[in-house]
């Protein structure tokens, strides 16, 4: 049964909603335009913010789900909360529907962590607002709202598995955003908001 979930939990983040509302929409592969990234922020450039926002917002819920629903079905033991959690991002990340290459998992990271650390949570949107906001660029919140989120977590003095699975995930966001990296690096990357 728990087993079960997990696996379910995987297919619930491997929906790659980026990718079917490309093909939708207009017929795109997604991977194939833009930076080539299946998530919402290479949706908005591809293909608008009416389309993007129903994906960020199916992307948060992907996250949140499986932690939400799932735990009461297996007596709300917190491994398996952390389990549910993590399988969906990893299911988003490396979706079976599309090759294994799915998003960065930012969005489905902010589904999960916001239902099992709200505090920790907004404090790190704050941060990625802060970021995108000054910078213009999504990858520079991002990866600093990836970088701040374990931080938070011990400020709040939250449990060891939660500061240890935010620590995980942010690395694995930072490996995601390796070429945008590179790309702010050499100056190349695209800003979201110009100024």
């Amino acid at each position: 049964m728990t087993y079960a979930l997990i696996a379910l939990s995987y297919l619930i983040g491997a929906t790659p909603t980026s990718y079917w509302m490309g093909r939708a929409v207009h017929g795109l592969d997604l991977r194939e335009h833009g930076s080539g990234n299946l998530g919402a922020t290479n949706v908005f450039r591809i293909l608008g913010a009416k389309w993007a926002l129903p994906v960020v917002a199916v992307d948060i819920a992907k996250g949140f789900l499986p932690v939400w629903f799932f735990p009461g079905m297996v007596g709300g033991d917190l491994r398996w909360t952390l389990a549910f959690g993590g399988a969906a991002i990893v299911g988003h990340i490396f979706s079976l529907w599309v090759g294994f290459k799915g998003g960065k998992g930012v969005a489905t990271s902010l589904g999960l962590f916001s239902y099992i650390m709200p505090w920790a949570t907004l404090c790190a949107v704050g941060v990625f607002s802060a970021c995108l906001w000054i910078s213009g660029y999504v990858s520079i919140g991002s990866i600093m709202a990836a970088i701040s989120l374990p931080l938070f977590a011990i400020y709040f003095k939250l449990p060891l598995p939660y500061i240890y699975l935010a620590a995980i995930v942010g690395l694995f966001t930072l490996q995601k955003h390796y070429d945008n990296i590179l790309r702010l690096i050499e100056g190349t990357e695209t800003k979201f908001l110009r100024k």
